[in-house]
């Protein structure tokens, strides 16, 4: 299969964020309250909204959908959808939000999204993906990227990722984030299909080593930061999706390990106590203390009492008049200590 003519055309965005690591969109998972927690543990991770449909973008409750703090930045906004002139629209208005990155799921395989004419069933048609593309450079200035698999059902060769990624850099997208299982678009559940189809990482790497001019970010099994590490050996960044979920504090250890950065860690307790802020401004906004505090729940994983940190947030995040001094009691539980006030 030959790929069309690359454009050699200068792009129109200028784009200095660094992809080394980030955290991938997660439907229910990376909403704001995550990510304000997640921006906590890690100054440098790039951070990803969920998928939003460009139809809710354009006609939904904006500030409901796309509003966040300022100190999540670094962060981008993932978008679902296939008809150019929408997902152009819905690009400039995530760039009047303050987004630093657009980015075009061109992963998803659930049926919600394929009856929807996108996700990874886009991986069939690079072409529209292509005008999406062309048509969101045109609307902003900022960087638009792909998120993809490696394949879908039986067309999973390489020469078919190839092909699907030069016809998208034609359009001017220079980052690509791959998740390296093909999706099978029918028989399988979006769970399922993070774990049933079996990893390709040495395609990944080969489609970089084939496109050292494009940037090349892997995603899918990643679950430790050595193995980051190793990863960063052979493509330019790496994303991790339910791991850095489910086990938050991992992000500690990114800043100093995968960017160099100096300066100490926060501590779990640190983490916990800065999120009181927070908390306290969101529920005085009328959100739910529940809303914040069940992103918190992998705080000590792996740790001992973990079960009783979660089982103590779990139970009582829901109880009328709880408020942030849920955590210190928690808190105190865990290390045995007095709690601390949570104003």
């Amino acid at each position: 299969m030959n790929g069309p003519l690359k454009d050699t055309s200068p792009p129109a965005q200028v784009d200095r964020l660094d992809r080394r690591f980030s955290i991938a969109p997660m439907m229910e998972y990376t909403d704001r309250h995550a990510r304000y927690f997640l921006r906590l543990i890690s100054r440098r991770a790039l951070l990803y909204t969920e998928m939003i449909t460009a139809e809710a973008v354009i006609h939904g409750d904006r500030q409901r959908l796309l509003a966040f703090s300022p100190a999540e930045h670094p962060i981008a906004l993932q978008l679902g959808g296939s008809d150019p002139e929408r997902m152009a629209r819905a690009a400039e208005i995530g760039q009047d939000f303050g987004y630093d990155e657009i980015n075009i799921n061109v992963g998803c395989p659930s049926d919600r999204v394929q009856s929807g004419r996108f996700g990874a069933c886009l991986m069939a048609e690079p072409e529209l993906v292509a005008e999406c593309i062309t048509a969101m450079r045109a609307a902003t200035n900022l960087p638009i990227t792909v998120k993809s698999r490696i394949g879908i059902d039986d067309r999973d060769d390489y020469e078919f990722l190839r092909y699907f990624v030069d016809t998208a850099a034609a359009a001017g997208c220079h980052s690509f984030a791959i998740h390296a299982r093909k999706a099978i678009l029918a028989g399988l559940s979006p769970k399922q299909n993070r774990e049933v189809p079996p990893l390709d990482y040495d395609r990944v790497y080969r489609l970089k080593a084939d496109h050292p001019d494009l940037e090349i970010i892997i995603n899918g099994g990643i679950d430790s930061l050595a193995q980051c590490q190793s990863h960063l050996q052979h493509v330019d960044g790496t994303m991790l999706g339910r791991a850095a979920y489910q086990a938050p504090y991992l992000l500690a250890g990114v800043d100093q390990i995968l960017f160099s950065d100096t300066g100490p860690r926060p501590s779990r307790v640190e983490l916990a106590r800065a999120m009181l802020p927070y908390i306290a401004e969101q529920m005085g906004l009328g959100v739910r203390l529940n809303a914040i505090t069940r992103h918190m729940l992998g705080l000590y994983h792996g740790q001992p009492g973990a079960r009783a940190w979660r089982r103590h947030i779990s139970e009582h995040s829901y109880r009328p008049g709880a408020d942030g001094g849920l955590l210190e009691a928690a808190l105190a539980q865990m290390h045995g200590q007095p709690a601390l006030s949570a104003s």
